[in-house]
């Protein structure tokens, strides 16, 4: 394969994530190769092979008779999902109460304050929580354990819209990370492990009850 070509699908994969994890295609919608590069303004063919790709990542799936589909998880994909999000975090969480500086926890403590100040727009105030909880990783100081994470990350998007849906669910977000920055502050692995435990927890329910809906 030509660089060239190599570009422009990974050009073409990276604009596809985006649009997923930004909420412009979400779980469920089909992604009709001409239409979706019409949107991207990208060529079709690298956009087939960004497809090709996301259903090998398990991010899209093919029906019959329809196409390309995002593929919408089930309650117990969603509860699985969880499951190893609160492995990993309450990992990521310990180990950063041991290794990471206190610059990074600063770094850590700033975000939430610009989660808080933007309540009044949920999307924004969704994006810099996924700034806060990368934070959180790259303070383990733990390659593999990002490796992991990075290797859930493409789950993640298929969880759909933010549950980011009003402002009191932000205050509730900002106060458990706060108690998360304290735990890592107060260098207490097992309080910050399990303030980590209880966040991901909370966010669990918020997703089952948008799933009923």
């Amino acid at each position: 394969m030509k660089e060239s070509s190599k570009s422009s699908g990974e050009a073409a994969y990276g604009a596809l994530l985006d649009a997923i994890h930004s909420g412009e295609f979400r779980p469920g919608d089909r992604l009709r190769e001409e239409s979706v590069a019409e949107r991207l303004r990208l060529s079709r063919t690298p956009v087939r092979e960004a497809l090709r790709r996301l259903e090998a990542e398990g991010v899209v799936e093919h029906r019959p008779r329809v196409g390309a589909v995002i593929r919408k998880l089930s309650q117990r994909e969603i509860v699985e999902l969880y499951e190893m999000r609160v492995v990993l975090e309450r990992t990521a969480a310990a180990m950063a109460a041991k290794h990471g500086a206190e610059a990074e926890f600063d770094a850590l403590s700033d975000l939430n304050e610009a989660i808080r100040a933007e309540r009044t727009h949920p999307a924004r105030a969704a994006e810099i929580n996924q700034r806060f909880h990368l934070g959180l990783y790259h303070a383990g100081r733990n390659r593999f354990l990002m490796d992991a994470a990075r290797a859930l990350n493409n789950s993640l998007i298929l969880l759909g819209p933010t549950t980011f849906t009003d402002q009191a669910r932000i205050d509730q977000v900002t106060a458990q990370h706060t108690d998360i920055v304290a735990a890592l502050r107060a260098r207490d692995a097992d309080a910050a492990s399990a303030a980590a435990e209880t966040h991901l927890q909370t966010s669990l329910r918020h997703r089952l009850r948008a799933w009923d809906a």
